[in-house]
């Protein structure tokens, strides 16, 4: 899979993607992220992509020009085709089902917006998918494009060394993920549940199915309700 990022901030991304899951994956060649930076398509020596907004109001609004601009060129680096991504309060919430759907494509583009947002233009012209990660505001696109990268690339086969770590995720079945113990067996008076130290398999996997149903139950009954229509 190839993921390009086009943003503003592109210095924003060295820690995450140099770290953990996504550097394995990346040195595994299971991903290739690339980052460009808007600002390098700017019209004049300022570098500047935003402008006032027409009819009044506050903040700046990221100009079409250099958007376009950055994406036709980001669009001519790899001959896969692309499947568009604008971060935007106003897109489609993105969850697990989304990640798993989008861990399938062999190419996505991700546009980070910044200011008080983006030119209709960009999103009419380039007839981007626009994902949310929350009902909540950011300073810009990049956190949000982070956290997409992390939970697709996650979910690309080999990403995890085990193929089966990423099927008992929270959300993965809709439910909430059941608790989970390690050593020591006792700790500050707070025992493992025996059921776990059993050895009986199918007991131990419908505590855990049961113990997700009640999680999510107390937690979460959205997802419940969701997933019974």
């Amino acid at each position: 899979m190839r993921i390009d990022v086009l943003t503003l901030f592109p210095r924003m991304f060295e820690s995450p993607l140099g770290c953990s899951i996504l550097k394995r994956a990346q040195e595994a060649s299971l991903v290739e992220i690339a980052l460009t930076d808007i600002r390098d398509f700017a019209a004049d020596s300022y570098r500047k992509v935003d402008d006032k907004p027409y009819g009044g109001g506050p903040g700046m609004v990221m100009m079409p020009g250099p958007v376009f601009d950055c994406f036709e060129h980001v669009q001519k680096l790899s001959p896969e085709k692309s499947r568009t991504i604008l971060l935007t309060p106003q897109g489609k919430r993105f969850d697990q089902k989304k990640a798993a759907e989008l861990s399938k494509e062999k190419r996505l583009i991700l546009i980070a917006g910044k200011y008080e947002g983006f030119d209709e233009r960009i999103r009419i012209g380039l007839d981007a998918e626009q994902i949310s990660i929350g009902d909540y505001v950011l300073n810009g696109g990049e956190l949000a494009a982070m956290v997409i990268i992390d939970a697709v690339v996650r979910l690309l086969p080999g990403a995890l060394g085990d193929e089966d770590s990423s099927k008992d995720d929270s959300f993965s079945e809709g439910l909430l993920e059941y608790p989970q113990y390690t050593r020591p067996e006792t700790f500050r008076d707070m025992k493992v549940p025996d059921i776990l130290l059993s050895g009986d398999h199918a007991k131990i996997a419908e505590w855990r199915r049961q113990q997700s149903l009640e999680r999510t139950k107390k937690w979460r009954p959205d997802l419940l309700k969701d997933d019974n229509g």
